[in-house]
């Protein structure tokens, strides 16, 4: 897996993703499953990888350089 999520895309990853947990922690109503999805963007951006990039041909990060 090459990594394809940038720095900035990691921090915002992790922020949602810390947003939607504490969704499902505070919330007590039907919707609390919902903030469980917080915990994919938590890894894609631990992982530094987005399967979603990879099928999109997308990546933030930026290209590493060759060694000469």
């Amino acid at each position: 897996m090459t990594a394809n999520v940038g720095t900035a895309d990691r921090v915002i990853r992790i922020i949602v993703g810390i947003a939607l947990l504490a969704f499902a922690a505070f919330d007590q109503g039907e919707w609390r499953w919902v903030g469980l999805i917080g915990i994919v963007p938590i890894a894609t951006a631990l992982m530094r990888f987005c399967p979603l990039y990879s099928v999109l041909g997308m990546r933030t990060c930026p290209m590493a350089k060759d060694a000469k």
